[in-house]
């Protein structure tokens, strides 16, 4: 038997319904923020990731489906969002039509990792962008989108971790401070952190095998070396995270695992141990040299990614209810053949009118039939009877009272309308 590969999954039952839900959501608060749609390619050009997520990420170094097509051309699978977003702002010069650009996706991603809870090797992937504003309300609103998305799909014990680079200036002292601290203890680091060390230190702080490591604990903190222009920075974030009623903590030890990002950095936190290391659901921060490091022009960007995997992984650890239970307006019944033609009819014209409706196709007994409408949740049945069609009237049962009675078919639509 074929089955499927490892750390995929289907989406299928209660899951399906809930993965709706849950996208039904996102798109709610999109909407209600003012962000557009956008839909990037599956693959893109393989250096779009290795210049944009960095040469000396996790995802890039180890993580990455990589091939080429019949052509040569050298491709890869997105692994993250943001890349792909920029790619398409600049190709399609959308800072030239608007000062300020919002938009959000949802899409599949891929990154060749070991599969667990709520993280598999292909994985939907939800996020927000703003570009155009190097405004700290803007940090403020990014951060506040999936506190309040979670909120609405009723996940409580939020925590936003929150922490900043700081601007150029500011990184490259701390990479000082950081080389001077790391470099007599690299002995005790692992091998893949003595490479980080030549190419980008910082790197080392977001390890997943030296996370707990005591060196990396007792190295400098990057929001002390915060200039005064960052430090007034962060400081305006954080009195705007205060006025939109959002909890948060400053931790010094948020860096997150991409080279883009500057300035702003965070994670959203919910405390079930079940979600294992940090217990992240959400993280972003600012990127504002991205844009122009793939040849855009200087624009400033802040942006958030929330993988849907550990979403619902978190909506059923905490049983929550979240998509209602399949439920069907109308199931309509019948005997013979005459009987059966009609219920094609009238099953086409319930829907057509907006109405969920179904019909028995496996020439079921009248009791099956019966059986089978309880199984859809439906809330009426029409049971079709040749002698009742004549007089153009339907037999209408309320299925959750059992009431029953014989309505003109011309009067059906309204009173369904009635009562759904």
């Amino acid at each position: 038997m074929i089955t499927k590969p490892k750390g995929t999954y289907d989406v299928l039952g209660a899951n399906a319904r809930n993965y709706n839900y849950v996208e039904e959501v996102v798109k709610t608060f999109a909407n209600l923020y003012n962000y557009d749609y956008i839909r990037t390619p599956i693959f893109e050009s393989r250096e779009l990731f290795h210049r944009g997520v960095g040469e000396t990420t996790d995802i890039v170094t180890k993580e990455t489906y990589d091939f080429q097509d019949k052509k040569g051309r050298d491709l890869t699978l997105r692994p993250e969002g943001t890349a792909g977003v920029v790619r398409s702002y600049i190709e399609n010069k959308l800072y030239g039509s608007n000062d300020l650009t919002k938009l959000y996706y949802f899409g599949t991603m891929y990154r060749y990792e070991r599969p667990q809870a709520g993280r598999n090797r292909e994985f939907t992937q939800f996020g927000m962008e703003v570009l155009g504003s190097n405004d700290p309300s803007v940090d403020a609103e990014i951060i506040s989108l999936p506190v309040r998305i979670f909120e609405a799909l009723g996940i409580k014990n939020l925590k936003v971790k929150i922490n900043s680079l700081g601007d150029k200036e500011s990184r490259e002292n701390y990479s000082k401070a950081l080389t001077s601290y790391l470099e007599p203890h690299l002995k005790d680091l692992c091998s893949d952190c003595e490479a980080r060390f030549k190419k980008n230190p910082l790197r080392i702080l977001d390890c997943k095998v030296d996370g707990e490591n005591e060196v990396i604990k007792n190295a400098p903190k990057v929001i002390d070396y915060l200039n005064e222009e960052s430090k007034e920075r962060f400081n305006k974030v954080l009195s705007y995270l205060d006025e939109l009623d959002i909890d948060y903590e400053v931790d010094a030890n948020v860096v997150r695992g991409l080279d883009y990002y500057d300035h702003t950095v965070f994670e959203i936190v919910c405390d079930i141990k079940e979600l294992g290391t940090g217990n992240v659901l959400a993280g972003g921060g600012r990127y504002n040299s991205l844009v122009k490091n793939l040849d855009g022009p200087e624009v400033p960007a802040m942006g958030f990614a929330c993988g849907l995997e550990r979403v619902l992984f978190t909506i059923d650890t905490l049983e929550l209810k979240c998509a209602d239970e399949r439920s069907l307006d109308v199931f309509i019944l019948y005997v013979n053949d005459e009987e059966k033609r009609h219920a094609m009819y009238l099953t086409q014209e319930l829907r057509l009118n907006g109405f969920s409706a179904e019909m028995d196709y496996l020439e079921k007994s009248l009791k099956n039939q019966f059986k089978e409408a309880d199984k859809y949740n439906a809330k009426y049945l029409i049971i079709l009877n040749s002698e009742d069609l004549k007089e153009g009237m339907l037999e209408l049962k309320d299925n959750l009272t059992k009431e029953k009675k014989k309505v003109k078919e011309i009067n059906l639509i309204d009173e369904l309308d009635g009562n759904l």
